[in-house]
C-alpha cells in the first residue's frame, strides 16, 4: 500500500543531543522489528499455518545472548553470544553458517575426483571451480537488488527466477531444487548403508574374536590401506578366517544376512521411513553440530594417516604407469561435476546473508567462506591422494568414498563412520521434510495433505535410495550427476541470464559482458553433457 508519513514531531525544551539519541533508539527498534518481520515472513512462506516446524519459532525472536541459525538445506544450530542483541549475525557467524552449509558428503569423493582428473589438473580445477561458482554466487546475491520499483527484501532466488521467467522459472527452479535434495538423500542412503555395514562388521568380529583376512590387496602394518576395487572379481569364499571357537556356522549366517548391498540398505527402511512421516522433524536439527564435528574429525583423520603413510608422488604428465596416474586426464569433468555440488549454495545464499549485521560485508564474508570451503576440500583431497601408498598400491585404487580404502577394523575409520552415520540419520529426515515442503505445497497447497500423500512421496524417495544402494552404490557418480544437473540451472544459467537481462533493461549491457556470461552458460551445459560421455 501507500505509506503516508506522519506529521513532523516538534519537541519542546529538548536538547539537540537528546534528539539524536532518541532518533537512534527509534531507528534501532525499527530495524529490530523489520528484521523480525522478515524472518517471520520467511518461515511462514515455507509451510502452512497448521505446521509449526518452520513457522516463526521462538528462536527467531531477537535475544541478547543466543542465535539459532536455520538454513534452507535442513540444518539448524544454536550459537551463543554471537548476536548484537537485535537478531543480527556477526561476520564470523555468517562465514561459519555458509561453511557449515556447504560442507557435505562431497568431501568424501574429492580424492577420487582428483585421481580421475590427475593430481595437477585436480588442484587447478578445485581453484577454478571455486572462483567460478563464487562469481555466480555474487550474481545470485545481487540479483534481487537489480529489480526496480519492487520491494524484494523478502524474496529468495526462486522468487527472482519467477519474476524474470514467469511460471517456467518457478517450476524449473522447483525441479532443480528437488534434484539437489533427492540427490543428496540418495547419496545419504548409499553412505548410511556403507557405514552401517562396516560398523556392524567391526562390532561382530570384535565381539566374537574373529580375524578375517579378505583376499584384498593392501599394505601391511598397523596403518593398513586396502584396494577393494582390485578384489571385486574374487568370490567371497576366498578368505582366511580365524575363530576363537571351532564353529563357523554363526559367521557364515552373519555374512549371509549382513551384506552391504543386498540386505543392509533394506534394514535402514525400518528406522528412517517412520521418521520421514513425522509432521515436524525439527527435533533432529538439534544434532546438526555433529556435521561440524564430523568434518573436523575427518581432517584430523586425514592428517594422522598422512603422517604415518608419508608422501607418495611421481609426476608423469601424460602417461600412466603401473602405480601412478598422469597429471592431466581426459576424465577431468567427473571432478567438475562433483565440485559443482561441493560448492553449491546458490539456492539459499540470500537467506544465509540477509541477517548479516553489516550488509556491506556480504561480498567479503561470502568470499572468505568460499575460501575456507575450498581450502578444506583441497587439504583433504590433496593429502589423501599424495599419501596413498603407491607402490605397492596403484593410485587407481582410491575409492569414491575414501573411507573404503581403510579396512573395517581400523579404529579411526570406525569412529569416523559412527560419527557420519549418526549425523546422516539425523539430517536425512530434515532433507525429506524440505522435499515434502517444496513439492506437496506446490501441488496441493499443503505440506501435509494426508498421511497417504506423504507416505507415497517418502516411499518413492526411500525406494530411490535403496535402489541406488543395491545396484549403483557409487557416490562419486551420483554426486557428479546431480551436481551437474542442478548446477546447470542455479549456478550457471539462471544467475548469468538474470544479470544479462537486468543490464539490458537498464541499457548497460556491453558485448564483453554478454560474451563472458554466454561462455559461463556454455561451460555449465558442457559440464552436464560430459558427465554422460565419460
Amino acid at each position: 500500500g501507500v505509506f503516508f508519513p506522519p506529521p513532523p514531531f516538534r519537541p519542546f525544551h529538548v536538547e539537540p543531543t537528546n534528539i539524536v539519541s532518541m532518533n537512534d533508539d527509534v531507528q534501532r527498534v525499527t530495524d529490530e522489528a523489520s528484521a523480525m518481520n522478515k524472518r517471520i515472513h520467511y518461515y511462514s512462506r515455507l509451510t502452512s499455518p497448521a505446521d509449526r516446524a518452520l513457522i516463526a519459532p521462538d528462536h527467531v525472536l531477537p535475544a541478547p545472548d543466543e542465535i539459532y541459525v536455520y538454513s534452507p538445506l535442513g540444518t539448524a544450530f544454536k550459537i551463543d553470544s554471537c548476536t548484537d542483541g537485535y537478531g543480527k549475525n556477526s561476520s564470523i557467524v555468517t562465514i561459519f553458517m555458509i561453511w557449515n552449509t556447504m560442507m557435505g558428503t562431497s568431501i568424501l569423493s574429492i580424492p577420487w575426483g582428483i585421481k580421475q582428473a590427475g593430481f595437477t589438473s585436480g588442484i587447478i580445477l578445485i581453484l577454478l571451480m571455486g572462483i567460478l561458482t563464487l562469481y555466480c554466487c555474487y550474481r545470485v546475491v545481487k540479483s534481487r537488488k537489480m529489480i526496480p520499483l519492487i520491494d524484494t527484501s523478502n524474496w529468495e532466488f526462486p522468487d527472482v527466477c519467477k519474476y524474470y521467467f514467469g511460471s517456467f522459472g518457478q517450476w524449473s527452479s522447483l525441479l532443480f531444487s528437488m534434484v539437489s535434495l533427492v540427490g543428496a538423500m540418495v547419496v545419504y542412503w548409499v553412505l548410511m548403508s556403507n557405514f552401517l555395514f562396516n560398523t556392524g562388521k567391526f562390532i561382530y568380529n570384535f565381539v566374537h574374536d574373529i580375524n578375517v583376512t579378505d583376499i584384498v590387496p593392501g599394505t601391511n602394518g598397523s596403518n593398513k590401506v586396502i584396494c577393494p576395487s582390485a578384489a571385486s572379481g574374487h568370490p567371497p569364499q576366498k578368505r582366511s578366517v580365524m575363530f576363537s571357537s571351532g564353529n563357523n556356522t554363526g559367521f557364515e549366517l552373519f555374512q549371509e544376512w549382513w551384506n552391504k548391498s543386498q540386505t543392509v540398505p533394506f534394514y535402514l527402511i525400518a528406522v528412517l521411513l517412520p521418521l520421514l512421516n513425522l509432521k515436524s522433524p525439527s527435533f533432529f536439527a538439534k544434532f546438526n553440530v555433529l556435521g561440524t564435528v564430523s568434518v573436523v574429525y575427518l581432517v584430523f583423520l586425514v592428517t594422522v594417516k598422512a603422517a604415518h603413510l608419508g608422501i607418495h608422488l611421481e609426476y608423469n604428465w601424460f602417461t600412466e604407469t603401473e602405480f601412478f596416474v598422469p597429471e592431466f586426464r581426459i576424465l577431468f569433468p567427473q571432478l567438475t561435476g562433483i565440485l559443482t555440488l561441493a560448492f553449491f549454495i546458490h539456492n539459499c545464499v540470500i537467506t544465509l546473508l540477509q541477517n548479516n549485521k553489516n550488509q556491506e560485508n556480504n561480498v567479503r564474508d561470502l568470499s572468505i567462506a568460499y575460501l575456507l570451503v575450498g581450502l578444506t576440500y583441497l587439504y583433504v583431497g590433496v593429502i589423501i591422494f599424495a599419501s596413498f601408498p603407491s607402490p605397492p598400491l596403484s593410485k587407481e585404487c582410491i575409492e569414491q568414498n575414501f573411507l573404503d580404502n581403510f579396512p573395517s577394523d581400523d579404529i579411526m575409520s570406525f569412529v569416523a563412520r559412527i560419527f557420519l552415520l549418526f549425523q546422516m540419520m539425523t539430517v536425512y529426515p530434515l532433507l525429506g521434510y524440505l522435499a515434502r515442503v517444496q513439492l506437496l505445497r506446490q501441488f496441493f497447497g499443503n505440506t501435509y495433505p494426508s498421511v497417504f500423500h506423504v507416505l507415497v512421496l517418502n516411499i518413492a524417495i526411500v525406494g530411490a535410495g535403496v535402489a541406488m544402494a543395491r545396484f549403483y552404490p557409487n557416490i562419486g557418480g551420483i554426486i557428479r550427476y546431480s551436481g551437474a544437473t542442478c548446477g546447470l540451472a542455479f549456478v550457471f544459467v539462471y544467475p548469468s541470464l538474470i544479470y544479462v537481462i537486468s543490464l539490458y533493461r537498464a541499457g548497460k549491457l556491453t558485448w564483453p559482458t554478454l560474451i563472458i556470461h554466454i561462455f559461463i552458460i556454455l561451460l555449465g551445459l558442457a559440464n552436464l553433457i560430459a558427465q554422460f560421455l565419460l
